[in-house]
């Protein structure tokens, strides 16, 4: 019997469009049906170099069903290459082209035969959600565009961390994981954000290692990258936010790049000195503020689910009640995020729950005791139960409604104090 879906925290794999689209003069090209791009697309933040309302697209039809579309993909990709202004084209397919069965492959290796810029990933929406999509597009640069390189550059660093687009601050976050890196001594790569295209792509196979800072997005990839380019990687799969795990990480990244700890220490403790005295100045209101929640849950993918439940446990203090991952990460991933749900300070754990229906989340939520007002940190969607509660809300995930976001970031020192800011800034209006 069929089973309803409710307020799915993710889109297709076709999605994975935007992945492309933050890639600096990268384009995606469309082989699906009208109106995919403009139904993938979020309405705040995701126009850049080419609107999704305009990417190239084959728009197949009924006709297209049963005949095929290669045809209609090969001259759509003949005509992008000659009045698009790109540095990138990347091919991406949709339902229907695949149940039909378009070869887009062959398709795509004449271009590339050609010396063409063109690579294609197979992200039909039947194949998984658009954190899949992300990684497929990943492994399309890898497998089509790559070669091995036996020059490396010292230091080089590449980074992998958010989904652009799913994650609102992915542009912020990733320009402060560079900075951190480079105040260590390193050099950063990423390939998305600005002015990070092309060139930083080419430059992926001279890194002497990979650092991933997911749980689990895109890990697949750069184990890839080991096997074929014989790129080493760290796998880090906490998002660093606040003193206490952007310090962790950084010893971890400087004791596996081989940094000079005194350097690396340095790095920290000057860092650590300003953020604690931001803390040591609001240290009343932390601890009068007696309209704050007791426990709190976070509604979001594992990636902030993880990162925010470290930072309020060990730097705030505050206690769990169950978070909540709605990504539909992998079952082969689970147990490993469970693991380090319970690593946190003084012996606390917090149960999770994998969980993609958002009727049976904001029940639970409902039917636990938070033993005052609640801090439910999550999409849009946990607005209103919230506020059913009574409790405090911040918006945090996808679907983001409530706020417009440039560059702003919750990553590392900086974007811990961030955080606390927000989350403060909405208890202290309970005194207005």
């Amino acid at each position: 019997m069929a089973k309803l879906l409710d307020k799915q925290r993710y889109k297709c794999a076709l999605g994975a469009m935007q992945t492309v689209q933050a890639i600096d003069r990268a384009i995606p090209i469309l082989h699906s049906g009208p109106g995919c791009a403009q139904k993938l697309s979020d309405s705040i933040g995701s126009s850049g170099y080419f609107s999704p309302n305009i990417f190239p697209c084959t728009s197949i039809n009924e006709k297209d069903v049963v005949f095929g579309g290669v045809k209609k993909l090969d001259t759509t990709i003949e005509n992008a290459l000659k009045v698009i202004d790109a540095d990138l084209f990347v091919v991406l397919t949709g339902c229907i082209p695949e149940i039909v069965g378009d070869d887009t492959g062959e398709v795509v290796s004449r271009y590339q035969e050609e010396g063409k810029p063109v690579v294609y990933a197979s992200t039909a929406g039947f194949k998984g959600n658009n954190y899949k999509g992300h990684e497929q597009v990943i492994d399309a640069i890898i497998d089509q565009f790559l070669e091995k390189s036996e020059e490396k550059e010292k230091g080089l660093v590449n980074i992998w961390a958010d989904v652009p687009y799913q994650d609102l601050f992915w542009l912020g976050n990733i320009k402060e994981l560079e900075k951190l890196i480079a105040e260590i001594g390193l050099t950063p790569n990423t390939i998305f954000g600005y002015k990070n295209g092309i060139d930083n792509i080419r430059k992926i196979p001279k890194a002497e290692f990979n650092l991933l800072v997911s749980p689990w997005v895109s890990l697949t990839n750069v184990k890839k990258m080991e096997r074929k380019l014989g790129i080493p990687y760290l796998h880090y799969p906490t998002l660093p936010i606040g003193a206490f795990e952007t310090s962790k990480f950084l010893r971890t990244v400087g004791e596996f790049a081989g940094v000079d700890k005194d350097k690396v220490e340095a790095v920290i403790n000057e860092h650590e000195n300003y953020y604690y005295y931001l803390i040591e100045r609001y240290a009343d209101l932390f601890l009068e503020t007696r309209v704050m929640a007791k426990q709190f849950s976070v509604v979001a993918d594992a990636q902030y689910a993880l990162g925010i439940t470290k930072f309020l446990v060990n730097d705030l203090g505050l206690f769990p009640a169950k978070q909540f991952v709605v990504d539909d990460t992998p079952k082969q991933y689970r147990d490993k995020i469970k693991e380090e749900f319970e690593n946190l300070n003084y012996g606390i754990k917090a149960e999770v729950s994998f969980e993609t229906d958002g009727y049976k989340i904001h029940n639970e939520i409902r039917e636990h005791d938070y033993h005052g007002y609640p801090l439910i940190l999550g999409s849009y969607y946990e607005k209103e139960v919230t506020g059913e509660l009574a409790g405090h809300y911040l918006n945090i995930s996808w679907p983001v409604q409530d706020k417009v976001v440039l560059d702003d970031f919750y990553v590392g020192y900086t974007g811990g104090i961030r955080l606390i800011e927000d989350i403060y800034s909405v208890a202290v209006q309970r005194f207005n």
